[in-house]
């Protein structure tokens, strides 16, 4: 699914004066200008027929159609993820059970309609032709960024992961336009990673970030971004269904690559194969 409202606030910036009173209105009023035909939209939003036509496919819309249809599908995500019921203390086991049980599926299913197939597409054509991949990630976010690690060292792509900020930070400062940097941070907001991204971003390299939908800086800086569902609240006990969905992601990414080197990845995968069982079997 193609994400309106990311996309108008990432392009408000550069929006003509007509433009800019189009996307205003959406971003504020978003369940008003999805029951809006074009001709009530450019009304309410006091610009022309021939602006929104132009913004929608500035946008990469094939027309008002699909974007009217993209922000519909938006907002449903949303008003699902505000309607969810949270853990309450007087929750039985049964009741934790099944609540955290849904909260994954509902995670993955959700992140599944953000992603963006033409955006993973470029993502997956970005890790083919760059020369090194330096992954990037705190806390939990560590842990994913360590899976996509340990995944794309098993088929001998060049890739780096420091095991605390200062190491990941000597990478970003070692990146070169050939380089691609992955971050993985669900808030988008960690000071850290911001930091990293802007040194990325400085050395040139081509930033991809993994974090939930919703405007953040680290979504503003990258080059690409693959959202996850924002359906954990940012102070929370740990991460669970953001955790899963971020894997999920890495998975996809993955997957897509091995299915581009379909033969010698094949071939790699085999090589490095660790066999299960009696290590001195082959003494």
């Amino acid at each position: 699914m193609k994400s309106v409202l990311v996309r108008f606030q990432e392009y408000e910036a550069k929006a003509s004066n007509a433009e800019r009173l189009v996307v205003r209105f959406v971003l504020e009023q978003p369940e008003e200008a999805v029951a809006c035909n074009i001709h009530q939209l450019a009304a309410a939003s006091f610009s022309s027929p021939a602006t929104v036509i132009r913004l929608c496919k500035k946008m990469d819309f094939s027309g008002y159609r699909e974007f009217q249809k993209s922000l519909t599908a938006e907002l449903a995500v949303r008003k699902e993820t505000e309607l969810e019921e949270d853990i309450q203390k007087t929750d039985t086991l049964e009741e934790i059970i099944t609540k955290v049980t849904y909260k994954n599926i509902v995670s993955l299913e959700k992140t599944r309609k953000l992603l963006d197939e033409q955006v993973l597409q470029q993502c997956v054509e970005l890790l083919d032709k760059s020369k090194c991949i330096a992954l990037f990630g705190m806390g939990s976010s560590y842990l994913v960024a360590r899976d996509a690690y340990m995944k794309f060292l098993r088929i001998n792509k060049c890739c780096y992961l420091g095991e605390d900020w200062h190491l990941q930070l000597l990478y970003a400062k070692n990146l070169s336009k050939d380089d691609l940097g992955i971050i993985i941070s669900y808030s988008g907001l960690t000071e850290e990673m911001i930091t990293c991204a802007k040194t990325i971003k400085a050395k040139g390299a081509t930033l991809i970030a993994i974090t939930r939908f919703a405007d953040s800086q680290l979504a503003r800086l990258a080059d690409y971004n693959l959202y996850v569902a924002a359906s954990e609240f940012l102070i929370r006990s740990g991460a669970m269904s953001s955790r899963i969905s971020q894997l999920n992601v890495v998975d996809i990414l993955y997957t897509m690559y091995l299915n581009q080197h379909y033969e010698e990845t094949t071939i790699q995968v085999k090589k490095t194969y660790m066999p299960k069982g009696d290590h001195n079997e082959d003494k």
